[in-house]
């Protein structure tokens, strides 16, 4: 199993100023998960950066985080945040998650098979393939 998260900046591409109050952003941010039927974490981080002109710039950033759903699902979402938010990027990322319940077996075949590899794997084949340009082979689930 993978988790992905997306993490989102709140300034406007254009106008580099965030248009909104972070409650409105996560608001749209729930509601855009909600018709991908995508259940979610949600953080709000502080941050900065440099902008090109070497200036210092503070932003806010959405974190949002998913497990168990399909590697499509995250860049379709990804893509919807980059239009509803004003974005020319987001960033996303993978990691391996292994379930493990107090009543399993430390012996049990899921845990000594994980396939977290063979899934971190197919994560970034589907990004080498064009993403959601080759949407027909994204039906993995992270």
């Amino acid at each position: 199993m993978l988790e992905a998260r997306i993490y989102v900046g709140l300034r406007d591409k254009d106008s580099h100023e965030q248009r909104f109050e972070i409650e409105k952003y996560k608001s749209i941010l729930k509601e855009v998960c909600k018709n991908y039927r995508a259940p979610l974490s949600l953080n709000v981080i502080e941050g900065g950066y440099f902008h090109d002109d070497g200036s210092w710039v503070d932003e806010n950033t959405l974190l949002v985080t998913f497990i168990g759903i399909r590697i499509k699902t995250v860049y379709e979402i990804a893509r919807d945040i980059c239009t509803f938010f004003r974005q020319e990027t987001v960033m996303i990322t993978y990691t391996p998650v292994i379930r493990f319940n107090i009543h399993d077996d430390l012996a049990s075949e899921e845990i000594k098979n994980s396939n977290c590899f063979n899934e971190v794997t197919e994560a970034i084949r589907y990004v080498r393939e064009g993403g959601l340009n080759n949407a027909e082979s994204a039906d993995e689930t992270i």
